[in-house]
Order: structure tokens, then sequence, then C-alpha cells
């Protein structure tokens, strides 16, 4: 029997893939999974992939994870959802308290949405609305990196800065404040990443005084920026930023979507600064893969601000349809008991060190920049000349082609541009990362080589 040839651009073809120009796939066919297993995917000939990337940053313990399977299954049989407004269940009510335990000291409260977009959304309203209901509505303002990322809807879209994502959309969003990154790869010769954070940092303490009365929330990926290329910064500046904040009277918002649950070494990247933000975004790994679901972690002080007697009218108003969904709070549960299974965090540092034995050799390859690791995830720029840093023409897309030419070897990664990064699930093996970094150094090298 012929397996269907679903992966076939055709008149059939109705599926309109994310972030995809679709007449790619004209030449380059459509990845067809058919099943996972742990670190590995497998297409519908029976090729299997590891997933370096763990499917887009969200998969924690490999997929079909059993424990994760047994819980979804457990949920099944008495309750798949509810909605939440008037409602509550035991799956969303215990996740929101696991997570307020787990989290930096002083986020208190849990809501609850779908994606990480929804959750950039709430945050950016919570906090606007919260200087509403205190009396200062001019608060109105947010401050963002450049080079963030927080997501595609049009508020989320409006606090991200990388040019390609907003571009054809900027008439529609509002206006923002940006300061320079702290991007350890913007310092000068002889000076630290820490040295450059608290440069950069100026900035922010200069409009913070010029513009502190308007400015409702600073919102920055604490320790790296991922979207736009993997960008690390030190920690300092998470410190000193938070200082900052509380002076000035701003919100400080950390969008964890990406960082968050051990991909930067600890659960929350925040934690290395020993800083609590007011309000945290989470989503991705939350579900450890499984199922869409994202929250908003706020202060104390923020949540008293909306609460109230109804003729007030200061309640917020927002909701989702599947907010608290009974299944997606479940997987979530079963993922954040695999933590404590397996000592995650503690066993991830010694991966974290064999990554890091293997990184090495990758400072003296020929075609490779800055290469660059915070915890669990690894990056560097493929260029055509390092000694000048000079990129390879963007018509020639390299990334692309190490993403095929990594297929080929059977591994899973998604160049941003011709950056190439790895975000491996937590049970992969020393003797795995060792199988990859070796096959990802002969990928650069037969694409750097070849037009």
């Amino acid at each position: 029997m012929s397996q269907p040839h679903f992966w076939h651009l055709d008149a059939q073809y109705a599926l309109w893939h994310p972030c995809t120009q679709m007449k790619d796939h004209e030449t380059y066919p459509l990845l067809p999974i058919q099943r996972g297993s742990g670190i590995w995917l497998e297409d519908v000939h029976g090729h299997r992939y590891m997933d370096a990337i763990s499917s887009w940053w969200v998969n924690l313990f490999g997929h079909c994870h059993p424990d994760i399977n047994a819980a979804l299954q457990d949920q099944l049989q008495t309750l798949e959802h509810v909605i939440l407004a008037g409602c509550t269940h035991e799956a969303a009510v215990t996740l929101a308290n696991r997570l307020v335990n787990i989290a930096p000291k002083g986020l208190t409260r849990c809501f609850f949405a779908d994606n990480g977009a929804s959750a950039v959304e709430i945050a950016l309203k919570m906090s606007f609305h919260s200087w509403i209901n205190l009396g200062q509505p001019q608060k109105k303002r947010f401050v963002t990196l450049e080079g963030g990322y927080h997501g595609e809807t049009l508020g989320a879209l409006s606090v991200t800065h990388v040019p390609q994502f907003r571009k054809a959309y900027g008439p529609l969003l509002f206006d923002v404040i940006s300061v320079t990154s702290p991007d350890a790869y913007l310092r000068l010769e002889g000076e630290s990443s820490e040295e450059y954070a608290l440069r950069a940092l100026v900035e922010v303490e200069t409009l913070f005084a010029q513009k502190h009365t308007e400015i409702a929330a600073f919102i920055l990926e604490p320790l790296v920026q991922c979207s736009t290329g993997m960008r690390m910064y030190h920690p300092i500046y998470l410190t000193k930023l938070r200082a900052l904040c509380d002076h000035y009277q701003i919100h400080l918002i950390a969008d964890e979507i990406a960082v968050g649950f051990g991909r930067t070494g600890t659960m929350f990247a925040c934690e290395q600064a020993n800083i609590t933000p007011d309000l945290m975004c989470l989503s991705k790994a939350l579900t450890g893969g499984y199922l869409p679901l994202s929250c908003v972690l706020a202060s104390e002080a923020i949540y008293q601000s909306f609460y109230a007697d109804h003729p007030s009218q200061k309640a917020f108003l927002h909701s989702h349809s599947y907010t608290g969904n009974a299944l997606a709070c479940r997987a979530a549960l079963a993922t954040l008991n695999l933590f404590e299974k397996y000592q995650t965090l503690q066993n991830n540092q010694r991966l974290i060190q064999r990554l890091a034995d293997k990184l090495a050799p990758f400072h003296d390859h020929p075609h490779i920049s800055d290469v660059r690791q915070c915890g669990m995830i690894a990056a560097w720029e493929c260029v055509a000349d390092k000694n000048t840093q000079q990129p390879y023409p963007a018509h020639e897309r390299r990334g692309l082609k190490m993403h095929l030419q990594a297929l080929k070897k059977g591994v899973l990664i998604r160049p941003l541009g011709d950056t190439v990064y790895i975000i491996p699930p937590y049970i992969i093996t020393e003797e795995q990362i060792d199988w990859l970094l070796s096959n990802i150094w002969d990928i650069i090298s037969e694409v750097s080589t070849h037009r």
C-alpha cells in the first residue's frame, strides 16, 4: 500500500503553513512526519530525524512521553474543557498554584490564555489598565529592546522590533519606544558583555528620567532574544533594569515564553539576575510540547489594582474560549512532574557542559562566528569571511541549504537566516550531543564550500 502524498503542493493542498513562503515548497517538499518518539521524528518513508529544535522550542521531554500521555488519557475520562468564567476545575487551580510556587517570589496570580502572543497581549493590557485603575491613565507607552520579539498579533507585534515581521503591518501598530539591545555581540573590542550591558542601560536611565510619567512598562526577553537570532546578554542588565523600573514606577514585563522552563539553565531566566518582574509571560514548553497553553503571572500589587466592588468597573475584561483548558492544564502538570522525577535542572548542568565542550572547536571554524551558549541554547553565525565578519549574500539562502543538508543526515534544524541554533529536548544524551554537533560541523563545512 503506497503512502499518501499529502506533502505535495497541488490543487488539493489546502493547508497554509506558518511563517512560510508556500511557493518554496514547489521546490523543497514539506517534511511529512507521521510519528514521534523521544528525541526522534519519523516521516512516512521511515526516515528518522533528531528534533534538535524541540519542534519550535516547545518540546521538553521528547515526543509521546508515556507520563504525559497517561495524564491526558486520565483527564479525558472526566473533563475535557469547561468555561473558566464563573466555573473552575481542579487541573487549572492546581497548575496555577504550582506555577506561582516555582516562579520568582512575588508573582502571586496566574491568568491563563492559549498561546504566547496572547499572553503578551494580556500583559500589555494588564499593565496599561492597572495604571488606569490607579489613577494614572497617562502611563500608556511601552518600551522594548531593539531586536526584541514578542509575537505576531497586533499588540505583540507593536512591541516586537524585528523589521521583517513588522514591515507590512506598520500602519496598524501602536507607537512604542525602542532602546539599544544589550546583546553582547554589540560590545566594543576589549569590552566585556557585562560592561556593555551597563553601558546600554545609560540610555534607559536617561529615557526613564525624561518620560517615566507616560511609560507603562518595559517588556523584554530575559537573557536571550530568540527570534532575532538567539542574541544573548549579561544578567546584570536585568538586575539594574529592575531597580530603574522600581525607582521610576514602571512595570517590568518578562517575556519568558521561549526561555522559561529551564532553557537558560535555571527554571526561569529572571532567576539568574535575582529579580521578580511585575508580569511574566509563559507558554511554549509549558505543556511539554503537547497542547497550546499560556499564562501571565502577575504581582499581587497588579492583581489588587483590579480587585474592587462591581460598580467600580475595574475588572480585567479579557477572555479566551479555551482559557484554562483542562487537557492542556493536565499536560502542563505532568510536565512539571517530570522536572521533579528526572531532577531535570540539576541533570541538565551535565548536558550544558557537554554542549559547551563540543562547541569549543566551532570557535575556530573558518565560516563560523560568534559562537554563544546560554544553558541548553546554543547558536552561531555562518559567515563567508570570519576575519571580516562578511555575511553570505542573502540570495544564496545558506541557512535553507543547511536545513536541507541536515535532513539528509537525519537532523531537523531551522536556521534563522544564516544563524544556526540548537535547542534540544532535555532527554538528549551526552552521546547524542556528540553525534548532533559532529553532523552539524560537517553540514556547515559542506554548505560553506559549495555554491
